[in-house]
């Protein structure tokens, strides 16, 4: 390595990392960018409540299920080749609703476009540390996970300002166009590969598959059914029965997709549980805000986009700068003090009523991206720092899989909590109401403030009860999510590993060099 490269990182280097950064970012914005736009695709497709929550977790669940076994098809084939061929696959996904746009057509896009996100995601990863010395891939894997950690606020602002403009097609077209600029883009950039090439583990993709999608589907199902439903326990069932085949056929084949033993390294199985906490508290919480924003305080999807573009500033900086503090420090401390500072800034976030402002909920959206920041990128470089450099491809798809099992449940979590809060708050009003009036009223608060803008001024009692009942809902809801991280905070503080005392304790970056060169 000649000086300049000593002194900062090489164009490629530089390159590759923006190129990395730029792909996540796409497949994580993907996950929330149709959020702004539901209402406006209800209308124009006429898909029913259900069908739109699937256009939105049909994305989810293709991506949980298949993130795994794509991460092993990276490490045979070579990590470059799953990188494009994902973006095509998620751009050719992306413009199939231009065509086709009723809600089954939308739901098989969406579906489509996150098995090749699936491949896009740990690609992304497990090129970056194929591709940096060990020196420096602990600073690259932080930004990497910084861009990941704000991919949905992104989504959320990009969305807004297409909408602002043109109509819900738009956020496709721009999908489209990014998704297939960063497929010719990617060909420009070496290719990693396990050089070993081992044999694929199909027995073990099907089982984690089908054990990442039972969960998946169980978590989407229970707002809906409710958690004590027959079909909700027994996805949950099967998602467990399904995880513990899995395990029992990892440990018995020669070639596993994943070496459940991993697991018992603290660093990779703490680490894990803190990205799925990260992501369970994120998306329920984004479930959350851009419904205040938009019904509570009146902001049009562009202005609630911008309203919580701010929290992406403390989330990256942070983010770059974590794993220096957990090579001093070890994962400990600061996923302890980032998850502990998450749920603190939850349970402020519980007090907000009818009457705050944007200020009110600036300073706890602030205060979550600062501990966000601090405990995401350590998490993220202990799966990486716990796997063989060959098998980083799977660790990369351990990481992406934990976030989306995680998003999944705390959307169902914050989501569940809020309706039946809703429901409860609002039920008394309803036999009071015109009986063509009450279900829509009982539904949600957007269905009933579209009820009083058309019967007039004399239904503002009504929208102004309807909101206090969503408060009541969303209060209890950011209360659990707080308390959930809360109570993993000490259970992962307790597990994560602390500062080797008597010697340093190595980086998340000194791991050791690939075995096979990137071609």
């Amino acid at each position: 390595m000649d000086s300049t490269e000593r002194a900062g990182l090489s164009a490629a280097q530089r390159w590759l990392l923006t190129l990395s950064c730029l792909a996540v970012a796409l497949v994580i914005a993907s996950m929330a960018a149709l959020y702004t736009a539901l209402p406006e695709i209800a209308a124009a497709t006429g898909a029913s409540q259900r069908q739109l929550t699937w256009i939105v977790d049909g994305y989810t669940l293709a991506l949980a299920c298949l993130v795994l076994p794509a991460g092993a098809l990276g490490d045979r084939f070579g990590r470059r080749k799953m990188l494009i061929a994902g973006l095509i696959v998620f751009s050719l996904a992306s413009a199939a609703p231009i065509l086709l746009d009723t809600p089954i057509w939308l739901i098989v896009a969406r579906a489509a476009a996150g098995v090749g996100a699936a491949l896009v995601m740990p690609s992304t990863l497990s090129l970056l540390t194929a591709g940096f010395p060990k020196e420096r891939r602990g600073n690259a894997v932080g930004l990497w996970a910084g861009i990941a950690g704000a991919g949905a606020v992104l989504g959320i602002l990009g969305s807004g300002l297409l909408l602002e403009h043109w109509s819900w097609m738009s956020i496709f077209v721009a999908m489209t166009v990014a998704g297939l600029a960063l497929s010719v883009a990617s060909c420009t950039v070496p290719e990693s590969v396990d050089g070993s090439r081992p044999a694929f583990d199909l027995w073990g993709a099907l089982s984690a598959a089908l054990a990442v999608g039972s969960i998946v589907v169980a978590a989407v199902e229970a707002p809906e059914r409710g958690w004590s439903d027959p079909l909700v326990i027994g996805l949950f069932a099967a998602g467990v029965l399904a995880g513990g085949i899995f395990a029992l056929i990892e440990v018995r084949v020669d070639h596993p997709l994943l070496d459940v033993r991993l697991f018992a390294d603290r660093g990779f199985g703490s680490g894990t549980a803190s990205v799925t906490v990260q992501f369970l508290v994120s998306f329920g919480v984004f479930m959350l805000l851009v419904q205040f924003l938009q019904l509570i305080l009146g902001y049009r999807p562009l202005m609630s986009a911008l309203a919580m573009a701010p929290m992406i500033v403390p989330m990256v900086a942070i983010s770059a700068m974590a794993p220096w503090l957990a090579e001093r420090l070890g994962l400990r401390l600061p996923t302890l003090v980032g998850l502990v500072t998450i749920g603190a800034a939850l349970i402020a976030m519980s007090r907000l009523d009818v009457d705050s402002g944007y200020v009110d909920v600036l300073a706890p959206l602030l205060i979550m991206s600062t501990g966000l920041g601090l405990c995401t990128a350590p998490a993220t470089a202990a799966i990486i720092a716990g796997t063989p450099v060959e098998k980083h491809g799977v660790a990369a798809a351990v990481n992406d899989a934990a976030r989306e099992v995680g998003a999944a449940v705390g959307i169902a979590i914050a989501g569940s909590i809020l309706a039946a809060g809703y429901s409860d708050r609002i039920a008394p009003v309803l036999p009071r109401l015109p009986e063509a009036a009450r279900e829509p009223v009982g539904d949600s608060l957007a269905a009933a403030l579209h009820v009083t803008e058309r019967a007039g001024p004399q239904a503002e009692p009504l929208a102004a009860f309807a909101k206090e009942a969503f408060m009541h809902g969303a209060q209890q809801s950011a209360f659990a999510v707080g308390c959930v991280a809360l109570v993993a905070a000490l259970l992962i503080g307790a597990w994560a590993p602390g500062r080797r005392r008597g010697s340093r304790k190595p980086s998340a970056a000194e791991v050791p060099e690939p075995t096979s060169a990137p071609r």
